[in-house]
């Protein structure tokens, strides 16, 4: 009745309190703001997605280091690491294989990770997960790296310009041509009659 009056509307703010509580006020205005307001605290909120680095019980150390660099890259970048060891046929009768090569990853990546989930058997595949340390200081962002090279590319580029107008001058080399070979003779025949 109020809210007629006024040209407003009656709207209900906390229906579970008790007794609810309601507001005269112009509703549209209302849930525009809130609509905006929401809009922004997922605007500022971190996407943290779960990045996946998979192993084979065979792995060699080279291909172990190469996968635990990548681990490493996604956990620094504020990133979770799926870590899974995939078993194939009788691989799966020595498991203990698989879960040592989750419990060495982390082990060497304890200054950035946290084990958020332990190694455990799922079917065929061992996973583990490992979450970002909040201590570990993150890298600094690329477009300040490739602000970097561009500046000191900038510096250089006097320089740079000098050997390629002293290649122009060089004469190009003239193509090697290959000896063409006659054609075998088929059947031990010759063309000699």
């Amino acid at each position: 009745m109020i809210a007629e009056e006024k040209g407003l509307d009656l709207v209900e703010i906390a229906a579970t309190a008790t007794p609810p509580v309601c507001r005269i006020m112009n509703s549209g205005k209302f849930f525009y703001q809130q609509a905006k307001r929401e809009g922004e605290a997922r605007k500022h909120q971190k996407h943290i997605q779960v990045k996946e680095v998979k192993f084979r019980p065979k792995i060699d150390e080279h291909d172990f280091q190469f996968k635990k660099r990548n681990a490493e890259r996604f956990l620094l970048d504020g990133n979770k690491v799926k870590s899974t060891v995939i078993f194939r046929g009788r691989e799966m009768a020595h498991n203990e294989i698989g879960r040592r090569i989750l419990n060495r990853l982390a082990a060497e990546l304890t200054e950035a990770a946290n084990i958020e989930v332990p190694p455990r058997q799922e079917g065929m595949t061992m996973v583990q997960i490992l979450s970002p340390r909040k201590e570990a200081a993150p890298k600094p962002a690329r477009a300040a790296k490739s602000a970097k090279a561009k500046a000191e590319g900038a510096d250089k580029s006097g320089a740079a310009k000098k050997p390629k107008a002293a290649a122009a001058e060089k004469k190009p080399k003239a193509p090697k041509k290959k000896p063409v070979a006659e054609p075998a003779a088929v059947g031990g025949e010759t063309d000699k009659e």
